[in-house]
């Protein structure tokens, strides 16, 4: 049983998501604003965490930024405006896994958050698994652990499957939808220029322990591939 912490300040669509998740088997946590999810999130270490963008005081994304400043990776999906595009890309741009527009059907968010669990379940089984090495990249899989050049990265598991298929995939070239099919492993449809919000994180936090990283690659019309030394 995955403990899966909700966070909106609809109580009647918080009432509705505890039933949900708890009808698939889930344990529920939930909390009515942001501060009060950031409190449970850390006091219990849920599995997933899914919350809201637009609240009063500490909104989704503020909340996202936070767990993330801190070191924690814990699988995290924002309720997004459909019509609100810019609060999907900075959600994802400050660590988010995934998001899900609303209106919303629960089946999706209920596969969206299943497929994360899945992924997170398979890193927690290859815990004899030795690290993969790339030049100074080196990633821990049992550990969801992310050096380069010796200096410890803070990665959410998106971004370490995205690594992860640069680095066991080095000098080819990977379309963005062969990378979301990767990263996602789920049929829902997405947008395939999140790959390049992806990416782009991914550089900016290597080049923060590297300036001169150049790894990533973009090739025009194609997609990225992991460039060799």
């Amino acid at each position: 049983m995955s403990r899966i912490l909700l966070i909106d300040d609809d109580a009647s669509l918080l009432d509705a998501l505890s039933l949900a998740f708890e009808d698939a088997g889930h344990e529920v946590l939930t909390a009515p604003d942001g501060a009060r999810g950031l409190e449970r999130a850390r006091a219990e270490r849920p599995d997933a965490v899914v919350s809201d963008v637009n609240m009063p005081g500490l909104d989704g994304l503020s909340l996202c930024r936070r767990l993330r400043e801190a070191g924690d990776a814990v699988p995290l999906v924002l309720l997004t405006s459909r019509d609100n595009e810019i609060d999907e890309t900075l959600g994802l741009e400050l660590g988010a896994d995934d998001y899900v527009a609303k209106p919303f059907s629960t089946r999706v968010l209920l596969a969206r958050i299943a497929a994360l669990l899945r992924r997170d379940a398979r890193r927690r089984s290859t815990e004899a698994e030795r690290p993969v090495a790339r030049g100074a990249l080196e990633l821990f899989p049992e550990r969801l652990e992310v050096r380069y050049a010796t200096a410890p990265i803070v990665v959410t598991v998106t971004e370490f499957r995205l690594l992860e298929a640069f680095a066991t995939r080095a000098g080819i070239v990977l379309s963005r939808e062969r990378l979301l099919d990767i990263v996602r492993g789920d049929d829902s449809v997405v947008a395939e220029r999140i790959i390049d919000t992806y990416v782009r994180r991914l550089r900016r936090k290597l080049e923060a322990v590297d300036a001169s990283f150049d790894r990533i690659e973009t090739v025009i019309g194609a997609g990225y591939r992991w460039k060799d030394d």
